[in-house]
């Protein structure tokens, strides 16, 4: 029997992962990425993340059918019939020892990898209880939005005054916790509101999730919503150059402030296409696509298309995960979930810590103040996020994209060259009017960096295991915001987060229509569909920081309990 048919059990896979090999399932096969790891034009740990685990729909979902026929390039044999059961990847905690050789099984680890040039693909192999008494109703609603609060840890902390040990009234137990303990049980009861509020992570409830999410997606490819309204983007260059020359005519006369503030709104609009490229939404190739990202992001805006995508592949795989998700790693300005009271070693930043320090201890009490005034300046933040990508490793082994390193650093040192030199210094009079252009510009974008939180800082951040399906788990952590079709120019695509998770390669002028599919098929799996107008979004996040902002105080005023008596002060 040939090597690519011959059929690997777990145990095999297991064995194969012990000894260092990067196996992937995808449909029926068995893939051994080894030699693609170092290739990969997004970045190793997208394919890392999926390591063990049945890939099928995190490949399609990022890929376009030429890559997708380059698959088999790499398979290895076929694994069993049925459903796989996930493993948990190594870069995640995932313990394998290899096993007994059993010949049958495997093919042995000596056999070479396959070494297939990709090199002209168009696209990179790029990763990120019984239901039967659910309403029918699975939108995420304000007033359910109450109801989950009044939920969440019915433990309090008393004065430091009061006896150090008490009773629950609600559950007749008595409590006394140390911070660690405190932060396991707020850590533990998120993930059981998540096992309350979605379906059942038993194997049959979550292939019947996989099946239909499935023919979802064949249905978005037969009514052609992954094709690219091309007279859409025409409209999006009228406005992008009329802001554009809406800022070089206020310029030209002298009104510098309000020069400043159509180029922050030009900022905040064309970075919209860019996302769209960066998922390769626009031509569907892969250099054609990252070509238009790198200009519009680099050249125009001066930050680095590869640093987004790099971080954003893994973000779209493991999803509010907070140990490898950078996208929600801020502490010590930000914490979102409980997970971030002990530190995190970050997967993503190669083993970084969060230290959780007397900084955060200052900070996270007060975030529900200081998310917005951070949001106004958290562009200086992504130029240097920028220019730490393009010049670290992580930039240069990007295997076939090697070209794509030296082009962004072209463009944003070209970028640098226009706004550092020639509009800043020589054509503005005085050093006021510099630091305010620059201040007024970059305060001006700050609705982006508010809508890019809006839809996962307020969601679950619970991690329910490997069973738990694609969709599902992008559903649980992502929230469309509603708002009237003539407005979707303002939120760009953005506000149909939990439709663009399920679906990232589809332009964002087709996700509102993509929105109804995703609504029925909510409702026919009793998956809670999250969504939120704009305002009520705001309050949501804002109301979620201070929850956990409450609990910081907790575990503060225990820790100062604890220095003066020895006891917790918990209950």
């Amino acid at each position: 029997m040939a090597t690519r048919d011959r059929t690997l059990t777990p145990r095999a896979v297991r064995s194969l992962i012990a000894e260092g090999h990067s196996i992937v399932i995808f449909e029926d096969s068995v893939l051994k990425l080894d030699s693609w790891l170092e290739k990969h034009p997004g970045g190793q740990l997208a394919i890392k993340h999926m390591i063990g685990r049945d890939a099928t729909d995190e490949i399609k979902v990022n890929h376009s059918a030429a890559t997708l026929k380059t698959m088999k390039a790499f398979r290895i044999g076929r694994k069993l019939a049925g459903p796989w059961t996930n493993m948990t990847p190594p870069i995640r905690g995932g313990v394998f020892v290899k096993e007994k050789d059993e010949e049958e099984d495997y093919p042995p680890s000596s056999a070479s990898d396959t070494d297939t040039d990709l090199d002209t693909a168009d696209d990179s192999i790029s990763l990120a209880s019984d239901r039967s008494s659910l309403t029918s109703s699975t939108s995420l609603t304000a007033d359910s939005v109450s109801h989950l609060r009044q939920r969440r840890l019915p433990i309090h902390f008393h004065d430091a005054e009061l006896p150090a040990e008490g009773k629950d009234e609600a559950h007749g137990n008595v409590y006394a916790m140390s911070a660690a303990e405190y932060t396991e049980f707020a850590v533990q009861q998120n993930v059981e509101e998540s096992r309350i509020d979605y379906p059942s992570l038993d194997a049959v409830v979550q292939q019947d999730i996989v099946r239909r999410y499935r023919a979802l997606h064949q249905r978005v490819e037969d009514e052609g919503l992954y094709d690219c309204p091309y007279v859409e983007y025409g409209k999006e260059m009228i406005r992008y150059t009329a802001l554009f020359a809406a800022f070089m005519g206020t310029l030209y006369y002298g009104w510098y402030m309000t020069s400043a503030v159509f180029l922050g709104f030009f900022w905040q609009q064309i970075m919209f296409t860019a996302h769209d490229a960066g998922h390769r939404a626009i031509t569907h190739n892969f250099v054609v696509d990252t070509l238009i990202g790198i200009f519009i992001a680099d050249f125009c805006c001066g930050l680095s298309i590869g640093w987004w995508k790099s971080s954003h592949n893994v973000h779209h795989l493991v999803t509010n995960a907070p140990d490898h998700d950078p996208d929600i790693q801020n502490t010590p300005l930000f914490a979102i979930a409980p997970q971030f009271f002990r530190n995190i070693v970050s997967s993503y930043y190669g083993g970084f810590v969060f230290y959780w320090d007397a900084f955060a201890d200052f900070m996270i009490p007060i975030q529900k103040y200081t998310y917005y005034p951070i949001m106004a300046v958290a562009r200086f933040n992504l130029y240097m996020l920028s220019w730490l990508h393009v010049l670290s490793k992580r930039s240069s082994g990007l295997g076939t994209a090697k070209w794509i390193r030296p082009t962004e650093i072209a463009f944003m040192t070209i970028y640098w060259y226009f706004f550092g030199y020639l509009l800043l210094w020589c054509s503005l009079p005085d050093w006021k009017s510099r630091v305010a252009f620059v201040l007024v510009s970059h305060i001006a974008t700050f609705p982006l960096h508010v809508q890019i939180t809006l839809s996962h800082w307020g969601m679950s951040t619970s991690d329910l295991g490997e069973s738990e399906s694609f969709p599902q788990r992008q559903l649980r952590t992502t929230m469309d915001v509603d708002c009237p079709k003539w407005l979707d120019f303002f939120h760009g695509g953005l506000q149909f987060q939990a439709v663009h998770h399920l679906f990232p390669r589809m332009p964002r002028h087709n996700l509102r229509k993509a929105q109804v599919l995703v609504r029925e098929f909510c409702r026919d799996t009793n998956i809670p569909y999250s969504i939120l107008g704009f305002v009520d979004g705001n309050r949501y996040v804002l109301s979620h920081l201070d929850q956990i902002s409450d609990q910081v105080r907790i575990l503060i005023n225990c820790q100062k309990h604890m220095a003066k008596t020895g006891e917790s002060g918990l209950h």
